[in-house]
């Protein structure tokens, strides 16, 4: 693989949007290093599953969005709801098990959730979220609104029943709904060519008589472009779209797997096409950004990150009592609650 052509500016998007968009991939990679540092040093517990490499996804897809649309997201969900939203400093919160994290500390790094922000949720269920995306999208259908849905998920997901329901059931019932399969290549720790028999994710989408596009993964420009076609298609009642993005996770499928399973070299021809650096050169090249406002972004992540953590540790850790709060009872017709 060669580093990606730097070609002119895209005319759709303003340099402070791509600015913005190169900030964002910049937080979620130092929200996710900040996040394996303090896991590994006992700080957070749980489990943690990293997206470095596939920053471009989240950031591209949703730029094409509006703050009253809405997601899903998986157990690697960092990238996706931080790109939508979400302020780092609740995040770390809720991944330090905090009571002012997003859920209460409740949740943790696999279940991050934010309906103000139409964030309705992660979840550490391999395609757990792609059933419920029609549902949402369904609503959206029933209010009569132009909203959009977007269901994130990995190429695992595509060999689970709940990825064939939900195409079906979003193309029977023509829902706003955009699947984006952030495809990394890795089923876990197998390669996705060996764990499922047809690996042409456009031509199984299309299956469902729906429009699919495959793009750069690594490219959020790219990313942007192939969601937003997808999005304008969905307001105006053209029904679910589905992008296929080719990306790459730089680390093993969890903090503590080493990832041996994935080649030196391929790793390493994946990292020269590092979204981060590359988009850093095409702002330069396109006046858009200078060597000092470079290090000013650097910078302000930095301090934004640094502060998100010291909110996290100072924030209080939830009284045992409040693990009966939001939970909800089950009561037969005569009104006993059931176990």
């Amino acid at each position: 693989m060669s580093e990606q052509d730097i070609s002119a500016p895209p005319a759709n998007l303003t340099s402070n949007e791509l600015i913005a968009m190169y900030r964002r991939m910049i937080l979620i990679r130092g929200f996710e290093t900040l996040a394996k540092q303090h896991f590994e040093g006992g700080e957070i517990n749980g489990f943690l599953h990293l997206s470095a490499g596939q920053e471009a996804v989240p950031v591209g897809a949703c730029a094409a969005l509006r703050a009253d649309d809405y997601i899903t997201s998986t157990h690697r969900g960092h990238g996706d709801v931080i790109a939508k939203g979400c302020d780092v400093k609740y995040a770390f919160a809720e991944l330090y098990g905090r009571t002012t994290g997003y859920c209460k500390g409740k949740g943790g790094s696999m279940h991050i959730a934010d309906f103000k922000q139409g964030i309705i949720g992660a979840t550490g269920i391999v395609s757990g979220a792609l059933p419920t995306a029609p549902g949402i999208a369904l609503s959206i259908k029933m209010r009569g609104t132009d909203q959009v849905a977007v269901c994130f998920f990995g190429d695992g997901a595509t060999a689970e029943g709940g990825f064939h329901e939900a195409m079906n059931l979003a193309s029977v019932w023509h829902v706003p709904l955009i699947f984006v399969c952030q495809n990394n290549l890795y089923s876990l720790s197998l390669p996705y060519e060996q764990m499922a028999n047809n690996v042409d994710l456009v031509k199984r989408a299309e299956s469902y008589n729906m429009p699919a596009i495959s793009c750069d993964g690594m490219d959020p420009i790219a990313v942007y472009e192939a969601v937003s076609k997808m999005v304008a298609l969905a307001r105006r009642g053209g029904g679910p779209g589905f992008v296929e993005a080719k990306t790459y996770r730089y680390l093993g499928h969890y903090v503590g797997d080493p990832g041996e399973y994935m080649p030196d070299e391929e790793v390493k021809d994946w990292k020269k096409r590092d979204a981060i650096p590359t988009m850093s050169r095409k702002l330069r090249t396109w006046g858009y950004l200078t060597s000092d406002e470079d290090e000013e972004i650097a910078a302000s992540v930095d301090a934004e990150l640094g502060n998100a953590i010291e909110f996290a540790r100072k924030s209080p850790i939830p009284d045992p009592i409040d693990a009966l709060d939001d939970v909800f009872f089950h009561f037969d017709y005569l009104g006993n609650p059931l176990d």
